[in-house]
């Protein structure tokens, strides 16, 4: 499969912005190509929002997040104040976040959750960030779960062996208060990016899955 580079001039800064519900989210969906972009792009800034977690999630939560981040030109995470599973109950709230934060970042590349997501909570922030954020960049990663909402996915990042291991140890080890959800089994990790390299032919065999929804090419 052809690959489409992000940029030819490596050297040029970058800003990301990755959005997630839950304490876990971002890590699960996107955060073997995070890593493998803050690699090859060491100008790369990370701007990490989190909307739900407190107490422990939200310690997990930070931790991961340095651990995924490590290598980052700079990097600020951020807990929301919001309650897990009720975010469309809050609508309001989570709006002025968003507009808050749409003065404080402007992106070059954007993660956010799918669209087409089953999760209520998911979903508003995937239609908050479209709502915001209209003329970026939008990589909508996936989350396995019981409702089998993954759909099927259009924009590939394969991922090298380092890569995708060390996805799957912070994966393991920085959750302690989620080993008890199938959903972040290493099992169910693992066999996601081993699927879509499938899909992809990933040279290493490995890849994460993301749904673009508009993207304009520059010859």
């Amino acid at each position: 499969m052809n690959e489409l580079r992000f940029a030819a001039d490596r050297r040029k800064p970058l800003t990301v912005l990755c959005l997630g519900a839950h304490s876990d989210d971002i890590e699960i969906g996107c955060a073997g190509t995070i890593m493998r972009l803050l690699a090859e792009r060491p100008r790369t800034s990370v701007y990490w929002v989190v909307f739900t977690g407190q107490g422990v999630r939200a310690r997990e939560a930070r931790q991961s997040a340095r651990r995924v981040l490590r290598d980052a030109h700079a990097s600020e995470v951020r807990i929301g104040p919001f309650r897990d599973g009720f975010l469309p109950y809050a609508g309001a709230e989570v709006k002025e976040m968003f507009e808050e934060l749409k003065h404080a970042v402007q992106p070059d590349l954007i993660f956010t959750h799918y669209g087409h997501d089953r999760h209520q909570d998911h979903r508003l922030v995937s239609e908050l960030t479209w709502n915001t954020f209209r003329s970026h960049l939008i990589l909508e990663y996936e989350i396995p779960k019981y409702d089998g909402d993954l759909g099927q996915p259009n924009v590939f990042v394969s991922l090298p062996a380092p890569v995708w291991r060390r996805k799957v140890r912070i994966l393991m080890s920085a959750f302690p208060s989620q080993r008890d959800r199938r959903r972040l089994s290493a099992a169910t990790i693992e066999g996601l990016m081993r699927l879509r390299g499938i899909e992809s032919a990933a040279t290493d065999g490995y890849a994460e899955g993301f749904h673009a929804r508009k993207i304009c090419l520059a010859p």
